[in-house]
């Protein structure tokens, strides 16, 4: 068989570079020879994860439509002209057996433009609520892969397979870790532990509303795994204590899970999908400030199901603590979120999408 060549375009927040990686990944055990070309947008995150992952990456001058009326929005048509015919470009020199996209500016322009010339084109969508790219290119692509059930309200059902989000494998294998997780992070066995954690870019929310609940959980005797992001991390280290430890960027998200019995978390895709696989009970407070409010459609998907607690973010100083410590405390519905949130678990997610590319490429 010729090399496979693969173009995967997507990026902007690590919920569509991640996702983007690990199909890249498995498609490289499936396929001997297969040669992988990403096109992200220029300047953002994707253009240094990608390359620290091993491949190629090229960036098209492309960036999301501001919600409101601002100068930025007067460049989008052009960005948006020049991005279509880089993409032109890209797909001429490189002639793709098969596009992948993950969500994100850049995914746009790419997949349209492979869609028009016929190439076969799949794309994933992370979250129970599709993003504006994806919602825009379902009509155009062959194959969309989605984490959610009930999908067919925004995308052709035809289309459609379940196949859940790619996580990084390492992060979500737990098994035998609960001891040594403790004992990396100078934690005690006989007391509750929970995990906060408010994305890759920490949640100024989370952080102000676990500062203003240390006394109680201190009182309570429960200890605190607290990942702040970098911008909060210097006022929250001078909180830290034998039973609370502060982090700006936690790299052993396996121990930390290991250790918790309790997650409090924002309500991004990939994040809700490591909860589901860990079948790790938790809180999640939804970001208010993300594109068409999914984060908090994700976290309803689970609170709906029982699979979950849902604070808002405008009552978490408030009520956060006292509903941590609530739940934490309460062995049985601690036990109903995990069995219920396992259920949701969707296993070797990359390997199925991984499967459907090669699928339109035969």
């Amino acid at each position: 068989m010729p090399q496979l060549k693969v173009i995967i375009s997507g990026g902007g927040t690590g919920g569509h570079i991640f996702p983007a990686i690990a199909i890249a990944n498995a498609l490289k055990e499936k396929v001997k020879e297969i040669d992988f070309l990403f096109v992200g947008a220029e300047g953002r995150m994707e253009m240094e994860k990608v390359p620290a992952a091993g491949y190629r990456i090229e960036g098209l001058w492309i960036s999301g439509l501001q919600r409101r009326l601002t100068l930025k929005n007067l460049a989008f048509p052009l960005k948006v002209i020049s991005s279509l015919m880089k993409a032109k470009r890209i797909l001429k020199r490189f002639r793709p057996d098969v596009v992948i996209g993950t969500g994100g500016y850049a995914s746009g322009p790419m997949l349209r433009v492979a869609a028009s010339r016929g190439i076969p084109t799949l794309i994933q969508e992370q979250n129970s609520f599709p993003g504006i790219t994806n919602k825009l290119l379902a009509g155009k692509v062959d194959r969309i892969c989605v984490a959610y059930q009930g999908m067919e309200k925004y995308f052709p059902a035809a289309k459609l397979v379940l196949t859940g989000n790619p996580v990084r494998q390492e992060v979500v294998m737990l098994d035998g870790k609960h001891e040594p997780a403790l004992a990396h992070f100078g934690l005690e066995g006989s007391k509750k532990t929970i995990l906060i954690i408010g994305g890759s870019l920490g949640a100024r929310t989370i952080n102000e509303s676990i500062a203003a609940s240390l006394r109680l959980f201190s009182e309570q005797g429960i200890q605190l795994i607290w990942q702040t992001g970098k911008s909060y991390y210097g006022k929250a280290k001078t909180m830290e204590s034998g039973s609370v430890k502060v982090f700006d960027f936690i790299s052993r998200m396996d121990l930390a899970y290991a250790a918790a019995d309790l997650v409090i978390s924002r309500a991004g895709a990939i994040s809700v999908s490591e909860l589901c696989l860990t079948g790790k009970a938790a809180i999640l407070v939804p970001s208010p400030n993300v594109a068409e409010d999914h984060q908090t459609k994700n976290a309803m998907a689970l609170a709906d199901k029982e699979a979950a607690w849902l604070v808002k973010d405008g009552e978490a100083v408030e009520k956060l603590g006292k509903r941590a410590v609530d739940l934490v405390n309460d062995a049985i519905t601690l036990e109903r979120l995990r069995m219920n949130i396992s259920k949701l678990a969707v296993r070797d997610s990359a390997g199925r999408i991984a499967d459907e590319v090669l699928k339109l490429v035969k």
